[in-house]
């Protein structure tokens, strides 16, 4: 019986150790690639997104990050927020047929962007950092898919340029993905929602208005009333004669 009980434990812990170590494994690599941060953004709006690099190696830091912009979303407008210690060189490409941004048509359109460390300013091991962007109108797609390449001081490279699986496992260096998603549009019964409500407060200021006026004549009438009874009253005791002691 005993041996059977230590047999039982033993197996358990095997077994979550086993478990433990496929969570962890899965866990680590996933949380560790370039991510482009918030996830989701709107069709036709201009967002602020941020490409997040974790340092992977234990050795080496960082020095250089380069994001492709999907060919088949252009996007008219791009802007890059200065990080400290680095510099950005911005590459565009033609865009046939041309984009329409404020009832203008672009021809170009950012197609790479490519940030260098300078100095001792790379993403040391341990560490991370964010590269903030903003563009827009973005497009009419369901997402966009920015294939990246990571460089380290020691010259090895990871490249995160796998697309989504069609399976929805992800794959073993995927590529940020932006998810798209529809502006919505205001639903007629939101729409007239207010006009009724306005309907129904003049309505009520209406009626209002009404019993005001109502109550308003009403005491009127009671006042002049008051003044006719007043009046015949002090009428009747001049005319009563004074009583006799």
């Amino acid at each position: 019986m005993t041996r059977l009980r230590r047999t039982a434990s033993a197996a358990a812990v095997l077994a979550f150790a086993a478990v433990a170590t496929a969570v962890l494994g899965f866990a680590g690599p996933a949380s560790a690639h370039v991510t482009v941060n918030p996830k989701e953004a709107t069709q036709g709006g201009y967002a602020r997104v941020a490409f997040r690099v974790p340092n992977e190696s234990d050795t080496a830091s960082t020095v250089k990050l380069e994001v492709v912009l999907p060919e088949n979303a252009p996007v008219g407008s791009v802007s890059t927020m200065p990080v400290p210690g680095w510099t950005v060189a911005v590459e565009k490409r033609k865009v046939d047929p041309p984009i329409e941004v404020h009832g203008s048509p672009i021809t170009e359109a950012v197609s790479k962007l490519t940030w260098t460390a300078t100095g001792d300013a790379g993403i040391k091991p341990g560490q991370f950092q964010e590269f903030p962007v903003s563009m827009g109108p973005l497009p009419q797609v369901e997402s966009m898919v920015f294939k990246t390449l990571q460089t380290y001081s020691d010259g090895n490279i990871s490249r995160w340029i796998d697309e989504p699986a069609a399976g929805g496992e992800e794959p073993d260096h995927p590529a940020p993905v932006l998810t798209l998603t529809p502006a919505s549009a205001p639903s007629a019964s939101a729409s007239a929602a207010p006009a009724a409500s306005a309907v129904a407060s003049d309505d009520d200021d209406d009626e209002g208005e009404g019993a005001a006026i109502g109550l308003g004549v009403a005491g009127l009438v009671a006042g002049l009333a008051g003044l006719v009874l007043g009046g015949l009253a002090f009428a009747r005791t001049r005319r009563e004669p004074a009583a006799k002691s």
